[in-house]
């Protein structure tokens, strides 16, 4: 069974931090592109940060310097760490992977085809 579990989301003040922890299933091998999106209310799901087959890494660029991605293969998890963080970084933060190697990760969600079931990250001014 294919499954992603967030966790580490919560409530801080503007310019705190958080560290969000994505556990993936052993049916998702952990070479496949995976990554952070996050969709506040009446936007689009939007990409955060991914990463490829061997380690390539995209952010978003209203996140960059700020987030920063990382993974263990050992562990079977993928983290977003994340500071300086803004009340626009408010939103549900869900963790995805696509359906097969990738070496060119990119940011579009239409490229993935497992979904976590989200973690809620709240930035108060």
């Amino acid at each position: 069974q294919v499954q992603l579990v967030e966790s580490g989301g919560g409530s801080v003040q503007a310019g705190g931090s958080l560290r969000l922890s994505c556990v993936v299933s052993d049916s998702i091998n952990m070479d496949y592109c995976m990554g952070w999106f996050r969709q506040a209310p009446g936007k689009e799901r939007e990409g955060v940060a991914v990463i490829g087959r061997y380690g390539t890494i995209r952010y978003a660029d209203s996140v960059k310097g700020r987030f920063a991605l990382s993974k263990d293969n050992a562990k079977n998890t993928l983290y977003l760490e994340m500071n300086s963080l803004k009340p626009e970084d408010t939103a549900p933060y869900y963790c995805a992977a696509s359906g097969g190697y990738c070496y060119t990760p990119t940011l579009s969600k239409v490229e993935y085809n497992y979904w976590g079931q989200g973690t809620q990250v709240t930035v108060s001014s």
